[in-house]
């Protein structure tokens, strides 16, 4: 088995306005396997938070993983995704059917919420894909 951690975090300068996310990839012991991130143009930060966790399974995915731990510290987002509130927004509900789909390719996908202090690189890296593009 291949277990990895996962944290993401979604960017939005402007609600709606440019946007990108990112993505941290983490051994059990917490040390950095590999870092991602990339601007996704001009959309909400809950989209940018959706599409954040879909590139990153998208990822987790094509390296083999089985199971995945998804650290965010988007609150919203995790309720969605363990079943605590619905998906009320139109835009959103696609994005959360990809992620519920995409979690279920795994052995087992946990979401967890986590405080912005311990998501610190995932949100460096999605304010990087912004620096970079503007």
């Amino acid at each position: 088995m291949k277990k990895v951690i996962i944290q993401t975090d979604g960017a939005s300068r402007g609600n709606p306005g440019p946007s990108s996310w990112g993505a941290v990839f983490l051994n059990e012991d917490r040390s950095i396997i590999s870092e991602h991130y990339k601007a996704i143009g001009d959309n909400t930060n809950n989209f940018a938070e959706y599409t954040a966790v879909i590139e990153a399974l998208k990822q987790a995915k094509e390296e083999k993983f089985t199971e995945v731990v998804l650290e965010t510290d988007s609150q919203l987002l995790v309720k969605q995704l363990t079943g605590e509130y619905r998906v009320k927004a139109p835009n959103l509900k696609p994005l959360f059917a990809e992620c519920s789909a995409l979690a279920k390719e795994f052995k087992s996908c946990q979401f967890v919420h986590v405080r912005r202090e311990f998501n610190k690189v995932a949100d460096a890296l999605a304010n990087r894909a912004l620096d970079e593009l503007y």
